[in-house]
């Protein structure tokens, strides 16, 4: 969809009218019960897992053959991906996370490469799902449940489903946008009061310091921000406090934009989409963002489907997107999603914000990584990607690639140019074995002797 205003369509399913009552609760062991194998069963995302729900089912493996076990990201504990239930489970992962890492490496699990926008699209067509299970707020007077703190594929996944069913948890946050379910929509409801899982976020150092001031620098006034999670994006926010009527239009809600929206650095008076709202498409951080999102008007949730969509993205002006890589060689290709040939993570959001910054008027996709990795031993900036690696963003799609070392400006470059600008943002201890490898590939103007 490309129409923003899609954003805050309220997502019943059900008759017009309902009564407000909660249905009766089960055991979680009741409420997977009847999943036979062979079925294909969704399991909710990031923080908004339904562990208890995943528990109960991975405890009837004995009786369950073939069963599909489809998610992006999650934060518990995926049993389910053990070796000892190959035979009951075939997980399905669109995105990779380390609870299922070993598992997709070592061919016991699968790994879809989908951009994150596609994916409300195939439970409709490619992977149609028997069962959702899904972690939702308590319902409000009216009866109404949110999904809290994770819209991204659950709604699609709820809507798509032939059977759902919910932890409904205290501790989950209630959100505005495209959110709410009424308990009237569910086939089984299990009440649990556990927390949810926290992901605080992970300390600064000098490297990332200094490439967070590189992209605070490319940000100005009336910016709109999609920026993910991690030491860098991290390092990006907090040197923004002194910004002024920034917005926010981002798959994945932080820590640090709780802290510039209290700076006053955030108001979203400057967006096309839903101005003055933060934007997002799920939230993972410690209990302070959960509280911050909880009964917030000033945070809109909906599926990826809406808030990655390029065009919508576009609509915005200045929008600036800023992600991550594990490697980029010289003539700028992107590997943000495989170490070589082995999945690591997915290709998420990236490409869907790249482009859609693209096409903002004065946008700017960014890719932001320290020069180095394991300790300074391994390059980051490459001659040629590791064999295997899978390209997240092509040569084509970057533009602004950004290390502790500066920034490099790719795109409408040719690849000479590309491959002196990248060398010069390289760690100085590779630059000379680069430019070496530069000339070998023709990359430099003359090939090597």
């Amino acid at each position: 969809m490309a129409n923003g205003e899609h954003l805050v369509v309220p997502a019943a399913r059900g008759a017009t009218a309902r009564s407000t009552t909660g249905r009766g609760t089960v055991t979680a062991a009741q409420a997977v019960s009847k999943i036979a194998s062979g079925e294909r069963v969704f399991v909710g995302s990031g923080a908004a897992e339904p562990t208890a729900l995943v528990e109960a089912m991975t405890a009837r493996a004995a009786d369950l053959r073939d069963v599909g076990v489809l998610h992006i990201f999650t934060l518990g504990t995926a049993p389910y991906a053990e070796p000892r239930y190959r035979e009951s489970f075939r997980h399905t992962a669109f995105f990779v996370g380390p609870n299922v890492r070993q598992a997709v490496q070592e061919g016991r699990a699968d790994f879809v490469p989908v951009f994150l926008s596609e994916v409300p699209g195939l439970f409709r067509a490619e992977y149609p799902l028997d069962w959702a299970l899904v972690q939702l707020s308590p319902p409000d007077r009216h009866g109404f449940c949110s999904v809290g703190v994770s819209a991204d594929v659950v709604v699609a996944a709820m809507r798509s489903a032939r059977h759902v069913v919910a932890e409904i948890n205290p501790r989950m946050p209630r959100t505005f946008g495209d959110t709410s379910f009424h308990v009237s929509d569910l086939d089984a409801v299990v009440e649990v009061d556990r927390p949810l899982p926290e992901l605080p976020p992970p300390p600064a150092g000098p490297v990332t310091d200094q490439i967070g001031q590189h992209v605070a620098d490319l940000v100005s006034d009336g910016a709109c921000l999609q920026i993910g999670i991690g030491a860098v994006p991290n390092a990006v926010l907090a040197r923004l406090a002194g910004r002024r009527h920034l917005g926010v239009h981002t798959e994945m809600l932080t820590e640090g934009m709780v802290d510039l929206y209290q700076a006053g650095a955030i108001d979203g008076t400057a967006k096309e989409v839903l101005p003055g709202k933060i934007v997002a498409s799920f939230a993972i951080g410690t209990r302070r963002l959960y509280d911050f999102v909880h009964d917030n008007p000033a945070v809109a949730f909906a599926g990826s489907d809406v808030v990655n969509d390029p065009f919508t993205i576009a609509r915005n002006d200045d929008v600036v997107a800023v992600n991550g890589a594990i490697q980029v060689d010289l003539t700028g290709q992107v590997d943000s999603d495989s170490m070589g040939a082995h999945p690591y993570s997915g290709i998420g959001g990236q490409l869907d914000f790249i482009r859609g910054a693209a096409r903002s008027r004065r946008g700017r996709p960014i890719i932001a990584l320290p020069s180095t990795a394991e300790g300074g031993r391994v390059s980051r900036i490459v001659p040629t990607l590791t064999p295997g690696a899978g390209v997240v963003t092509s040569r084509g799609d970057v533009h602004t690639v950004v290390t502790e070392y500066g920034v490099a400006e790719l795109h409408a470059r040719g690849v000479q140019e590309r491959a002196r600008a990248l060398i010069a943002i390289a760690h100085p201890d590779y630059r000379d074995w680069l430019t070496r490898e530069a000339g070998r590939l023709a990359l430099t103007g003359a090939r090597a002797s």
